[in-house]
């Protein structure tokens, strides 16, 4: 799995990590455009698209969990079978940088987006990043907990019919109650996708 990511930039000296994370049925190379326009505006970050590791039961592309059959109900499983193999990709890529969580940043779309909150949420003694960027994404479940130091982005299409947009707007909500670090930014005339606009919004939440 580890091969196969894209390293996009990795500048001497870097000071950041960015790590990116596609959605179902799609791949490292999808997210290219993405961390190349993040390498651009922020020069001193190593930023790196990383593949799921398993191929798709939609019949293409990658996936960190099969959603065929997917309920409420069994999703917080399915996610929590796949959570040892992401937090070992960030961990991994945090070894190779020399950059802890503290300046890591996870960027996640729809399926990369879930799995980059819920990482939030795993009791551990340390969390995985201090900054998580989440694009058409949502929890599995409500928020159990937001960790001191956590800063969270969501940024959400208005128009999305695949992740609803009501998931990122109880998300915010339920972080505020446990006073967490949260911005909310809902996009209008959006769908399930990533434009100009979502992305400029990503680019801003790194600094």
């Amino acid at each position: 799995m580890h091969e196969a990511a894209l390293v996009i930039a990795r500048p001497q000296g870097a000071r950041q990590l960015v790590l990116l994370f596609h959605g179902v049925g799609s791949s490292a190379a999808n997210l290219a455009p993405v961390g190349r326009a993040i390498a651009d505006a922020r020069p001193q970050a190593m930023v790196v698209s990383i593949d799921a590791p398993h191929p798709s039961t939609l019949g293409s592309g990658r996936e960190w969990f099969s959603v065929v059959g997917i309920t409420e109900q069994d999703r917080p499983q399915r996610i929590a079978q796949a959570m040892p193999l992401f937090l070992d990709a960030v961990s991994h890529w945090q070894r190779t940088s020399g950059i802890g969580p503290d300046a890591t940043t996870l960027v996640g779309f729809s399926q990369g987006a879930i799995l980059s909150l819920e990482a939030t949420q795993v009791d551990a003694p340390v969390i995985p990043a201090a900054r998580v960027i989440a694009l058409a994404g949502r929890f599995a479940q409500p928020v159990r907990r937001a960790p001191a130091g956590l800063r969270l982005h969501l940024i959400h299409g208005q128009q999305d019919a695949v992740v609803p947009v009501a998931a990122s707007v109880a998300a915010a909500r339920e972080l505020q109650a446990l006073d967490g670090q949260v911005t909310l930014d809902l996009i209008p005339g959006l769908g399930h996708g990533i434009d100009a606009r979502a992305l400029a919004l990503a680019i801003a939440y790194l600094d």
